[in-house]
């Protein structure tokens, strides 16, 4: 159950998920957390972008912990790419440096680009992203107008399906194409590099207008809360909950937690994953008699391996 608590009276260990609004950084979100909460302990899973609204999961104090593990797990979008013209950032927010139009782009064009974005492949980021190159963020490299480039790496969109299609003029006068999308895929997935890549294989250019993450997780925007509404009730999703709805789930014994909580690695259930008693591959969320949450561990060697102690 989610617990609620007045604005600066200090809170409990767990999970907020927000629905940050458009002009606002991550880290502005986290600011205006810190003030609700009464405590300098606090972080996110997964930036958003400026442009970008949508679900932000937030941790506060021992939930903290959670966070990097609750970044590496799969993300869903809506967005509106703009087919017929790029931009410096791949987004609505930079300069635009070419305007080839996309008057001539039809329906099966455009759904054999998406086809060819879906499922496991090569992105290479946007040279605005958070990406570090030899320790540096590529962002910081592009403003100061180096050249560089970006290894692809490997990501996996599960899902990119197009909902509609509209006609549309650029100030310019350019003929475009809005596509409005959804999109699910792994962790490290960056949606403008997919409007980017849509619209140089089609060789029309393309960049992204609009971007709206609905899931992290297990977690979506019916449990998003605005920011004016966290202000007025500071709305906690206790860290036990949020492990539980998060990872897989282990239940052990007294003496098992006992030893856990020593740092001993204990066996752990063998079977296939999702089997009973298997809890199956990655982050594992650990719970003692009477649902207490004690730890997250990884399977190594047929043993627990703790990732983080909670007691």
């Amino acid at each position: 159950m989610t617990r609620k608590s007045r604005a600066g009276s200090g809170a409990p260990d767990g999970l907020v998920i927000v629905d940050k609004p458009a002009g606002f950084t991550s880290h502005d979100v986290v600011a205006k957390m810190r003030r609700f909460a009464g405590t300098r302990r606090v972080g996110h899973a997964g930036t958003l972008d400026p442009m970008a609204t949508g679900v932000l999961v937030v941790g506060v104090e021992k939930a903290t912990r959670l966070l990097g593990h609750l970044a590496l797990t799969e993300k869903e979008y809506r967005a509106t790419i703009r087919l017929g013209q790029t931009t410096v950032t791949d987004d609505a927010e930079g300069e635009i440096t070419a305007s080839e139009g996309a008057a001539g782009v039809g329906p099966d064009a455009v759904r054999a680009g998406i086809e060819e974005l879906t499922g496991d492949i090569q992105q290479v980021p946007s040279k605005v992203s958070a990406i570090k190159i030899d320790g540096k963020r590529s962002y910081a490299r592009a403003r100061e107008g180096e050249e560089f480039a970006i290894p692809a790496r490997p990501v996996t969109v599960s899902s990119f399906v197009l909902h509609d299609r509209r006609e549309a003029k650029a100030e310019d006068g350019t003929a475009v194409l809005d596509l409005d999308v959804t999109v699910v895929c792994s962790s490290g997935t960056y949606i403008r590099a997919l409007a980017r890549d849509l619209g140089a294989g089609l060789g029309v250019g393309g960049h992204l207008t609009a971007l709206r993450r609905t899931r992290v997780g297990p977690y979506g925007l019916e449990a998003a809360r605005t920011l004016e509404r966290l202000e007025e009730s500071l709305e906690i999703l206790p860290i036990a909950e949020a492990a539980a709805a998060a990872f897989p789930r282990w239940d052990v014994d007294e003496r098992q937690a006992r030893l856990l909580g020593n740092g001993v690695r204990i066996d752990m259930p063998s079977g296939e994953p999702g089997a009973q008693g298997a809890p199956g591959p990655g982050p594992v969320a650990v719970f003692g008699p009477e649902g207490r949450f004690l730890a997250l561990v990884e399977e190594s060697k047929g043993k627990a391996k703790s990732l983080a102690v909670f007691v």
